[in-house]
């Protein structure tokens, strides 16, 4: 029997295939027909054998079996052929599926970089107004300083309506002299006093060029109304006079590092907040002109030389500056030098100044040597933090006579000049303990011969007993803060202390006990506490606390407007004395001390037009 699969010939399936049929379909039929074929086959394949036996057709049955297995073979071959294509296909399929998802993930990171295009584009539009205004404002003409042949003029300064109400009479106007505050004996320590003025009214200019890439060549100038000539007074047009506050040119080598200015300017003791660097002084914020009582601080002409190392972190300077002496006098009971000795230590001014003024006898100048430390932290440099030194001469002409106390001492009588030096040590700190919340700052300066760098201006030196200038002994230091409670509003507090010591003398001059120097105990100070009291004490120390505030009530394009409120509380203490004779009722042999305190309350209104 010769089995043949039902399969459609080649012809067929190219028909089929023609008509649409699927692929897939037409060729998992014809896999499945030839598999029912061969068991058909296979299960028929014994009957036919023994069909053949019985009729003896052995030739027939051998080319029957080679036909099966032909059929065999073949269908085996289409069987694997199927097999061999349903794999490939599957690959195929698996491959289009792998490519699906690559489309699909390259089309995400399409979309997704398209949106970030998008966003970009979005953001650059943004800013094509602000790129506009700052071309625009590149190419428009500079109106906030004047430009004049390589020169930038830069103007400043403010129109001041100001008050002080004090407690006592200081007799001063918006600038206190904290040292002659009255004492009880002073009619004026029973009047208050009230002053409004606006003579702390302050103009300014800063001419600035480049005459080489490395030099920057300035000159400034600062001038207010605090001057006081005779003339001047307030009965009607309150005729005070311009004063120069400061006036000095400074060359700054910026490659190298040097700085030379020369002119007025803040005394290079003063306390800086960048570098030593001229116009950055940190004065405390007060209405108060005198400031704070410590605060360390001079202005006056100078030469000086600065030198900054290691990316400005290290500034190092020196200065020769206008030299002057403040002398104390001899309190109530007391004396300075011996009878028979005259001393001249300063002469009436004779040309351009006031011949009431009476400046000291200076040879050489002070010397002012400053080392300043700015490091680096974070980027930022929130630490400033200096040391100096100051050395003084005071000069002075004595004549001693043949007769007195000086000939009994044995003084070599003539005239002769004393010479005698002082000086001290001192340094500051200021600190951003919050940027744009929190400042702190102090001073301090020690030595002796130092009254005159202090707001309390104290005296620098006595006249000892043989003629010659003693320089006393003094300490000052001043610290405040300053909180930014808002962008317009300032609060700060100050404090500060300054106080002397004695340079006293008793020496025993032909069985008389004499009471010489400064700060004396045996002076008789018991009419301090009678009004009219004849009484002169020698300051022992000045203290005050300051508190205020400075808002920015507007700020636009017409300037400025700021408004100020301040309220200190001033002590000033004199050395001890004996109360000896007096109408106040003490015992002549009591130790007294005399005391005052005054409590002042400043305002100000202040424009800025630059």
């Amino acid at each position: 029997m010769a089995c043949r699969i039902g399969l459609p010939d080649p012809e067929e399936r190219s028909a089929v295939e023609r008509r649409g049929t699927p692929k897939m379909t037409i060729r998992t039929s014809l896999f499945g027909g030839a598999a029912l074929g061969a068991l058909v086959c296979l299960a028929l394949a014994p009957a036919a054998q023994a069909a053949t036996k019985h009729h003896k057709h052995i030739t027939h049955v051998v080319v029957a079996d080679s036909g099966v297995k032909d059929e065999v073979a073949t269908l085996k071959a289409e069987v694997q052929s199927l097999e061999a294509w349903k794999e490939q296909e599957t690959a195929d399929h698996a491959a289009t599926q792998q490519q699906v998802q690559q489309l699909q993930g390259q089309l995400a990171d399409s979309t997704n970089r398209l949106a970030q295009a998008e966003a970009q584009v979005e953001a650059q539009i943004q800013t094509i107004p602000g790129d506009v205004d700052t071309e625009v404002k590149k190419h428009a003409p500079k109106t906030d300083k004047i430009y004049y042949k390589g020169i930038t003029l830069t103007l400043g300064g403010f129109a001041a309506a100001e008050s002080v109400y004090r407690t006592k009479d200081n007799v001063a106007d918006i600038g206190s002299q904290f040292q002659k505050l009255p004492y009880n004996n002073n009619v004026l320590a029973h009047q208050g006093e009230t002053r409004l003025t606006a003579r702390q009214s302050r103009v300014s200019f800063l001419a600035q060029g480049n005459p080489t890439p490395d030099l920057t060549a300035s000159f400034y100038g600062e001038f207010d109304f605090l001057a006081g000539p005779q003339t001047a007074n307030y009965n009607e047009s309150n005729s005070f006079s311009p004063r120069v506050r400061n006036l000095y040119g400074a060359l700054d080598w910026n490659d190298s590092g040097w700085h030379l200015l020369a002119g007025q300017n803040w005394s290079l003791a003063t306390m800086s907040s960048k570098g030593i660097t001229p116009r950055n002084e940190v004065p405390p914020p007060t209405i108060d002109a005198q400031y704070v009582p410590g605060f360390v601080w001079a202005r006056q002409p100078q030469i000086r030389i600065t030198k900054d190392f290691d990316d400005k972190q290290v500034w190092v300077a020196v200065s020769a500056e206008n030299p002057q002496t403040t002398f104390a006098s001899a309190a109530t009971g007391t004396s300075t030098t011996y009878s028979g000795v005259t001393v001249n230590d300063s002469s009436a001014c004779l040309s351009q100044c006031d011949s009431a003024n009476s400046p000291s006898f200076n040879q050489i100048p002070d010397v002012i040597a400053k080392v300043a430390f700015e490091p680096i932290i974070g980027g930022a440099q929130p630490i400033h933090a200096e040391l100096f030194g100051i050395y003084s001469q005071y000069q002075d002409q004595v004549n001693i006579a043949t007769t007195g106390q000086a000939a009994t001492v044995g003084l070599t009588p003539g005239n002769h000049s004393e010479t005698t030096s002082g000086g001290g040590v001192g340094g500051g700190v200021t600190v951003t303990v919050w940027p744009n919340l929190l400042d702190i700052e102090g001073n301090a300066l020690t030595g002796k011969g130092i009254g005159r760098y202090g707001a309390g201006q104290l005296p620098d030196a006595v006249v000892g007993p043989n003629g010659s200038l003693v320089a006393i002994p003094e300490t000052m230091a001043m610290a405040g803060a300053t909180l930014h409670a808002t962008h317009d509003l300032d609060l700060y507090v100050f404090g500060g202390t300054e106080f002397e010591g004695s340079e006293a003398f008793n020496p025993k001059v032909g069985g008389t006990t004499l009471h010489l120097g400064y700060g004396n105990s045996f002076a008789t100070l018991g009419n301090c506490y009678v009004e009219l009291g004849s009484c002169s004490p020698d300051t022992k120390s000045i203290d005050q606390i300051a508190v205020g505030f400075w808002d920015k009530a507007y700020t636009g394009s017409f300037g400025q407007i700021r408004i100020g409120v301040e309220y200190s509380h001033t002590d000033l203490k004199a050395f001890s004395g004996l109360a000896g004779t007096n109408t106040a009722g003490i015992s002549p042999t009591s130790t007294v001390r005399p005391s005052t305190s005054d409590d002042m309350v400043f305002t100000s209104f202040r424009y800025y037009p630059f």
